[in-house]
């Protein structure tokens, strides 16, 4: 009777894995399929928010030394965690940002549709004298122009961050500084900005293509009507003042849509600012439109931290150059991160030495209009 017995327990071993073996396999199959929807999970720790793409194969640890949260898996962010035992919220409000562009825009002649070309003609934009040439006033005034290939890098998202922005304010003059409209204390940042030698721009919050991205309060929208457009724009350039002029945040959408895109020159137009076209998309008509109002304008060449580690901001600031070289001049876009505050200013250090000329926006623009960047503000030519 023994091996009977043996027999038995033999059996019910097998039954009992192959039971085990079941729930684990279903287990395993039920983690591959959430995986596979590329679920979001939110983080948030002491107030910060850190939106991810997947659940499963996400985890995240802190580092009280290094006083940042590390998030390891298919997504991969470091933020400033706030001084121990402190209650103060942080004041860093990440703002989501569109795939940005990895391609250089090399200059393209400009076609102005016909039906605007009329529009303006027919309703021309009365300019407020007072307000007439805004962007010149309010350039930092060159009183010499070095001989060499000129570089204007232009600082998006600024005046959320205020510890990066300060930094970014740090860097070598004149840099161009682009304020989001929905930052605190933006007139006095943008003060420091303007008294440590920067030139200031306006980060106008625009629709983007992907409807899940959050551009911020006050955002154009296509959908809105001339009126609620112009409402928005002014919130906007009303947050703070001694700025030479706009580009957009996000935008693809808005950006590719003539009659919005109207209302903005207009406003630009009747207030003399000058307008940058960011190029978040291969149609925007931002160009075009500046063209047919008369309003001064230039577009981004290049984006310098798409991928923010200081070895591919590098790699881009020597594109930057080469482009720059080509062109005699390049517009290249930034963001107040990290590693492209720690690359910027070891690229800063060595400009000159390398044969190269740094300019605020204004510098771009005036030359595409045939005027002299030195002393803009004098108006007498």
């Amino acid at each position: 009777m023994a091996p009977v017995r043996s027999n038995n327990l033999a059996i019910k071993i097998r039954h009992h894995v192959s039971r085990k073996l079941i729930i684990i396999g279903l287990l395993f199959l039920i983690i591959v399929l959430v995986t596979s929807l590329n679920m979001k999970a939110n983080i948030k720790n002491q107030g910060y928010s850190i939106q991810l793409l997947s659940v499963i194969d996400i985890s995240a640890f802190a580092n009280p030394s290094k006083k940042v949260i590390s998030v390891i898996g298919k997504s991969r962010a470091e933020l400033e965690l706030p001084e121990q035992g402190s209650q103060i919220k942080p004041d860093i409000i990440k703002p989501y940002e569109e795939t940005l562009p990895d391609q250089v825009f090399e200059p393209e002649l400009i076609i102005v549709p016909n039906d605007v070309t009329q529009q303006e003609k027919s309703e021309p934009v009365l300019v407020d004298p007072a307000l007439k040439n805004t962007w010149r006033k309010n350039a930092v005034q060159l009183s010499e122009m070095p001989v060499g290939p000129k570089i204007a890098i232009v600082i998006d998202d600024a005046g959320l961050d205020k510890k990066r922005t300060a930094a970014v304010i740090g860097l070598t003059a004149p840099v161009t500084i682009s304020f989001l409209t929905y930052g605190e204390g933006l007139p006095e940042q943008a003060r420091l900005a303007r008294k440590a030698g920067h030139e200031i721009m306006v980060h106008m919050a625009m629709e983007p293509l992907n409807k899940s991205m959050d551009p911020g309060p006050n955002v154009l929208l296509t959908e809105s009507s001339p009126n609620k457009t112009l409402e928005r724009l002014r919130w906007g350039l009303e947050r703070f003042d001694g700025y030479v002029g706009i580009n957009n945040h996000m935008g693809s959408l808005f950006t590719s849509d003539t009659d919005g895109m109207e209302v903005v020159m207009q406003e630009l137009k009747r207030r003399g600012l000058l307008f940058l076209d960011s190029r978040t998309s291969v149609k925007t008509v931002g160009a075009s439109i500046a063209l047919a109002y008369n309003v001064p304008f230039t577009q981004r060449n290049i984006f310098l931290d798409n991928e923010a580690t200081v070895p591919a901001i590098n790699k881009q600031l020597r594109i930057m150059e080469l482009f720059a070289i080509r062109n005699g001049y390049v517009v290249a876009i930034a963001h107040p991160r990290d590693a492209t505050i720690q690359a910027l200013s070891q690229w800063l250090a060595v400009i000159a030495e390398r044969g190269f000329v740094l300019v605020p926006i204004s510098t771009i623009v005036a030359k595409q209009q045939g005027l002299s960047p030195i002393n803009l503000g004098n108006l007498a030519y």
